[in-house]
């Protein structure tokens, strides 16, 4: 009895050898390469609390409320985030993830409020001074018992949760072009054929492929450009593709139909829109310098004019602000895609209109001129 027990355990031994053996030997193949995410929030294990929905934890809710808000404003269906905790960052840390790279980080104390200094504070908290993760803005955590002294002194305060998620709200805005893919462009060509089936066969593939009708959606988001209206979008590339199929320009044959789309997020209680504008001979400049340039090459400035134009641009859309306007800076359609694109990392949140993207009734008002030799 004895003799066959260790038999079988001998069996038992050289059979977990083999498939040992046997894994470790076998090939590869696409089950071991793993896809990455879009969308990804990695969180140290310290913030495994906000998602743990049993104790409270509010972080799941508020993610799923930016893809809900996000999907409504841009256009698409924005793809679900995949929350993971990960050993390898700190306790208290996360990053917010796309496509496998980190874009987003920051640092959250579970258990304390984020007291946010929005400009004009009146008094100091006692707490552990930070930066808040979204903007950059001072701020400080506190106990939630001085919620109510904080809010009295000026602050914005905002639990753990929410300050992630205003964070991912901000990344994913920021990189919506990237979120949208063919597949997503031929879900909402498939929305659209529902009801208007002949004008979404005219396009795609009829006049140009899907690709191309991809990148053009692409060109909008990255100019902040929602493509909620694809009704449009549609019957306006039909129209452009005669001209070009150049994503670029299809872009900006389309921007005019979505002018007063446009428009909403840009102009004050009074629907009036307050703009900046180049003086004219800066707007010449530029005019010829993009003139002269070869086509598909980058266009080159002088390097003391590029200083010049982009810190006065800065200055102009800083005034504006203060001033309680959008930063607006209107040029003519010919400069306008790529002064958009040389502004877009050097001055934050200006925007970039031609004169053709301003519905004819829309009352405009021009507060500030732009010139070369940084005055205005």
């Amino acid at each position: 009895m004895i003799r066959g027990e260790v038999d079988e355990e001998a069996v038992q031994e050289a059979q977990a050898q083999a498939a040992a053996t046997t894994e470790s030997t076998k090939d590869l193949d696409w089950d071991d390469v793993d896809q990455v995410d879009l969308i990804g929030l990695e969180i140290g294990y310290g913030l495994i609390p906000l998602v743990n929905t049993e104790t409270g934890g509010e972080l799941m809710s508020r993610v799923k409320g930016v893809r809900k808000k996000l999907s409504a404003e841009l256009g698409f269906l924005v793809q679900p985030v995949r929350i993971r905790d990960d050993l390898n960052i700190d306790p208290d840390s996360y990053n917010i993830v796309l496509k496998g790279v980190v874009r987003g980080k920051g640092e959250i104390k579970v258990g304390r409020e984020l007291a946010i200094n929005p400009g004009q504070v009146y008094g100091e908290l006692q707490g552990t001074p930070t930066r808040e993760p979204a903007f950059g803005l001072e701020a400080v955590w506190i106990e939630s018992s001085q919620r109510d002294l904080a809010r009295t002194l000026g602050y914005t305060v905002v639990d753990a949760s929410t300050a992630i998620a205003t964070h991912l709200n901000k990344v994913l805005r920021e990189n919506s072009a990237d979120l949208l893919s063919h597949d997503e462009v031929q879900q909402l060509l498939d929305k659209l054929a529902a009801k208007s089936p002949k004008l979404v066969e005219e396009l795609v593939p009829g006049k140009l492929s899907l690709g191309v009708v991809t990148r053009v959606l692409q060109h909008l988001l990255n100019e902040g450009v929602s493509i909620r209206d694809m009704r449009s979008i549609t019957e306006s590339l039909t129209e452009a593709s005669a001209r070009s199929t150049d994503p670029e320009q299809l872009a900006a044959y389309v921007r005019p139909k979505l002018g007063r789309m446009i428009m909403q997020s840009l102009v004050d209680e009074s629907s009036n829109l307050s703009v900046m504008t180049l003086e004219p001979g800066l707007e010449q400049l530029l005019h010829n310098v993009l003139q002269q340039s070869q086509p598909g090459q980058p266009v080159v400035l002088e390097p003391s004019l590029a200083e010049n134009l982009f810190n006065a641009l800065r200055m102009g859309a800083r005034a504006m602000e203060d001033e309680g306007h959008a930063a607006v800076l209107v040029v003519s359609p010919l400069i306008r895609s790529w002064l958009s694109k040389a502004v877009r990392f050097r001055v934050s949140d200006l925007t970039v209109l031609s004169y053709s993207e301003i519905p004819d009734d829309q009352a405009v008002k021009v507060i500030h001129t732009v010139n070369a030799t940084n005055r205005s």
